[in-house]
């Protein structure tokens, strides 16, 4: 593994309508670790549920996870805990980013904060160029990016959903979806 002063940090944005967002960055994740890197995983939106990705982190001495989300904010009965949640979130993550602990972060569905206006796209891409440390690598996985965050990103990634189980009336299968 590169030592810090010789690393470039990348700030990577998975975003679209398709699946693979988060499962992609949870490649990176284990990649990561597997390198011997510090991962640190913060989810914005997923809920207290057990899912395979967080069972698999728990086998890495390496990796940091944080559940930090109220589930699914679609259906949700109290928007503003949700915004409470989400900006608290947000302050966990700035403050695990500027700890410097960490060789990789993973910002789990935090575009769809911007999208329901809890987080503006501007502050989050304010922080990326101030504040990340620049051998950081970073992710930011969810649904509609902001323009600000793809702008102040390195690599973006939309995926494109062309047929999905779901509407065939397959509900989400374990290993697959979670």
């Amino acid at each position: 593994m590169k030592a810090r002063d010789k690393r470039t940090g990348i700030t990577l944005v998975h975003t679209g309508e398709g699946k693979g967002k988060s499962s992609s960055a949870f490649g990176m994740v284990f990649r990561a670790a597997g390198s011997g890197m510090k991962v640190c995983v913060i989810q914005f939106i997923k809920g207290k549920w057990r899912t395979g990705e967080q069972a698999a982190a728990k086998r890495f001495d390496n990796i940091e996870w944080h559940t930090l989300g109220d589930g699914f904010t679609w259906n949700t009965k109290n928007p503003e805990q949700d915004r409470k949640s989400c900006r608290e979130a947000w302050e966990f993550s700035r403050q695990k980013i500027r700890s410097e602990a960490y060789d990789m972060v993973l910002l789990d569905e935090i575009n769809y904060c911007c999208g329901y206006g809890w987080i503006s796209g501007k502050e989050i891409a304010d922080f990326i160029r101030q504040e990340k440390p620049p051998w950081l690598h970073l992710i930011l996985t969810g649904r509609n990016a902001p323009r600000e965050v793809i702008d102040a990103a390195d690599t973006v990634t939309e995926m494109k959903m062309i047929k999905h189980a779901f509407k065939q009336g397959i509900k989400a299968q374990q290993g697959v979806e979670f």
